[in-house]
């Protein structure tokens, strides 16, 4: 008998008149708002203007949510296009299923296009914006809690997730909530990147390179975790081959960009370092300035009191 556990939501949208909320979109957006929020405040720190992370987001967003879908209905092709399944439904995106892999693929093509468009170098906007994403997948998993979704295996566990649907084949019972475990190792993911960033200096991609590599080591145990269908691979879900590969690249590339172009970029976004000196520079000048002013008038003022001095001298000599 289960004496705790985590309740499902009854349903996973709210209708406002005729607009429908949906749980898994809203976390969605709400994820994509404060990786922008974050991302900004480490671009500026950096040396960047405020503004080119969200100007740059705009090409990297729909690009991720695309790849993103892309990669779900391709891995789960059965779920829209073998016998009894709509394929128009592989097109229904607010009711869940983005793949992570897919999403940082195509979100990454958008974000360089977007970077090329504002002449910053790709590796340290990634970098920038590495923690935020973290986060945004933090917030994003609670939507597979509005869907009923992505769960593991049956546990009696005080935190088990209690699933009621028994729609698409669900068991109704009380599982390892997979989503909160992802959640919480997100948010810890995005903690480990500020800190090494901080006390190593990472530059040219390799804050990215770490939050990738954080992600997959933790993306491994947790998909091992699952029990919703998957395509399996020598007895590993597909999710688990890709994240021991994309693990591996990343550890690679951080070792490989460390020797050969070590230390961090000096200048992120070429012209914004030029807003504040120049206004240091006017404000030196100014000053110099006002320097000049003074000294002049001092002159004029010494120069006045010896030609009194000297007449004085004179007009006591004639007397004598």
């Amino acid at each position: 008998m289960e004496l705790a556990f985590i309740p499902s939501p009854s349903r996973g949208v709210l209708n406002l008149g005729p607009i429908p909320l949906r749980g898994y979109a809203f976390c969605i957006i709400i994820g994509v708002f404060v990786a922008v929020w974050l991302g900004n405040k480490r671009w500026i720190a950096r040396g960047g203007r405020a503004g080119t992370v969200a100007d740059i987001a705009v090409w990297a967003v729909p690009f991720g949510l695309v790849g993103g879908r892309l990669y779900h209905v391709i891995t789960d092709y059965q779920l829209y296009f073998s016998e009894g399944r709509d394929w128009v439904d592989a097109f229904k995106i607010w009711e869940g299923g983005l793949g992570i892999w897919g999403a940082i693929a195509f979100g990454a093509v958008g974000a360089w296009i977007g970077a090329r468009r504002r002449g910053v170098p790709m590796p340290a906007y990634a970098d920038a914006v590495a923690p935020g994403i973290a986060v945004a997948q933090a917030i994003g998993r609670w939507g597979n809690w509005f869907n009923q979704e992505l769960y593991g295996k049956a546990t009696d566990l005080p935190w088990a997730v209690e699933i009621t649907s028994s729609a698409d084949g669900r068991v109704p019972g009380t599982y390892h909530p997979t989503f909160l475990y992802e959640s919480l190792w997100c948010i810890g993911v995005a903690l480990l990147v500020i800190w090494a960033d901080r006390r190593f200096k990472l530059g040219h991609g390799r804050a990215f390179a770490l939050y990738v590599a954080a992600y997959c080591a933790g993306r491994f145990w947790i998909e091992y975790m699952r029990v919703d269908d998957a395509h399996h691979i020598l007895g590993l879900r597909l999710n688990n081959w890709t994240a021991l590969l994309v693990f591996l690249l990343a550890v690679v590339y951080i070792v490989l960009s460390a020797r050969m172009r070590p230390g961090r970029e000096a200048v992120v976004e070429p012209g914004a370092e030029s807003v504040g000196g120049d206004a240091g520079d006017g404000a030196t000048q100014d000053a110099g300035s006002e320097g000049v002013v003074e000294n002049e008038d001092a002159d004029d003022a010494a120069v006045k009191d010896t030609k009194k001095d000297v007449k004085d001298g004179a007009d006591s000599a004639k007397k004598s």
